[in-house]
């Protein structure tokens, strides 16, 4: 069920984008992974904030997860199959990310 889903978005993100699908999901994720994560530490009874970088497996769980929710939650009580929610969701994706609006 789930390799197809998947072959029949990428199968939609060609005939939309003429694009390799393979291309536009490694860019979706890029697109969507965070570079930096805050944790909270305690020193000396003093809570604050500090930016770490985040793990190479994080930078790609975090967007495949996210995407697949997105995919799903858009799909549900709708006319569209989930396989064109997750085209439009990898499309979408891979244009511009969230992170590359910011400056850092």
């Amino acid at each position: 069920m789930t390799m197809r889903v998947v072959e029949d978005a990428f199968y939609i993100i060609y005939q939309r984008t003429g694009e390799n699908p393979v291309q536009i999901l490694i860019d979706a994720v890029i697109n969507s992974g965070v570079r930096q994560n805050l944790i909270r530490m305690d020193r000396f009874g003093l809570n604050r904030g500090e930016t770490i970088d985040t793990s190479p497996l994080q930078r790609i769980n975090q967007p495949v997860s996210s995407l697949c929710t997105g995919a799903r939650n858009s799909s549900f009580k709708s006319i569209k199959t989930i396989s064109e929610c997750l085209a439009d969701e990898l499309i979408n994706a891979s244009k511009v990310g969230f992170y590359d609006k910011k400056n850092y």
